[in-house]
């Protein structure tokens, strides 16, 4: 537990489980959802140290013309060297934590009892795990995987690979994990199961 009553809860997947799902839907039954991409695009806005350390690594040419980063470029690079993805994230992650901190703190101050969701990708890689009270993992089969990838993000068979390996496979984050969410369930079905969840984590915080 943070503090008296609240409790951080880990939401964590593979790219493409549904975990972004899964996510608004915990924030639909009250929680409160902390999203650790959006964090991340924060910390690299234009001018900032995590956006300076990315032009001087990677280059101007992952840049848009407005500055910004071309997270499509960047990715492309990253996830054909295992190297250069570590390298993206020491330069990201440590000031994801950060925010995230001092978020919670923030919410901590105002509901001391809110039940947070953390929606973070690289849970376990990054050592989030150590944070939080509980973790969620939302699982999908591969091919699943693929399909939403080639789907969403317009990629090869070949290149939706790269990015599901260059995570921990799911198999070791369900061993993990307090709770394991089916990603593939249809939408009612799904909500049901958050639902049940969420009122379960309720009834934990207040006994």
């Amino acid at each position: 537990m943070l503090s008296s009553g609240m409790l951080l809860i880990g939401l964590t997947g593979g790219v493409a489980t549904g975990k972004s799902t899964v996510a608004r839907l915990f924030k639909a039954c009250g929680a409160v959802v902390i999203d650790a991409d959006d964090l991340a695009r924060q910390v690299v806005q234009p001018g900032k140290p995590a956006w300076r350390d990315i032009v001087r690594l990677y280059g101007k040419h992952v840049l848009e013309s407005d500055r910004t980063l071309n997270r499509p470029a960047l990715a492309k690079i990253v996830f054909r060297d295992r190297r250069k993805l570590r390298a993206l994230s020491g330069i990201i992650h440590p000031r994801v934590a950060r925010e995230q901190s001092r978020f919670t703190r923030d919410l901590a101050r105002k509901d001391p009892n809110a039940l947070i969701v953390y929606d973070v990708p690289l849970l376990f890689e990054a050592g989030v795990d150590k944070r939080v009270d509980r973790i969620v993992v939302v699982v999908a089969d591969q091919q699943t995987q693929i399909d939403r990838l080639q789907q969403r993000n317009q990629l090869t068979r070949a290149e939706a690979l790269r990015r599901i390996r260059s995570q921990m496979p799911l198999a070791q984050k369900v061993k993990r994990a307090d709770y394991v969410i089916d990603g593939t369930l249809p939408l009612l079905p799904l909500k049901r199961a958050v639902k049940v969840l969420y009122t379960a984590l309720r009834k934990e915080m207040d006994e």
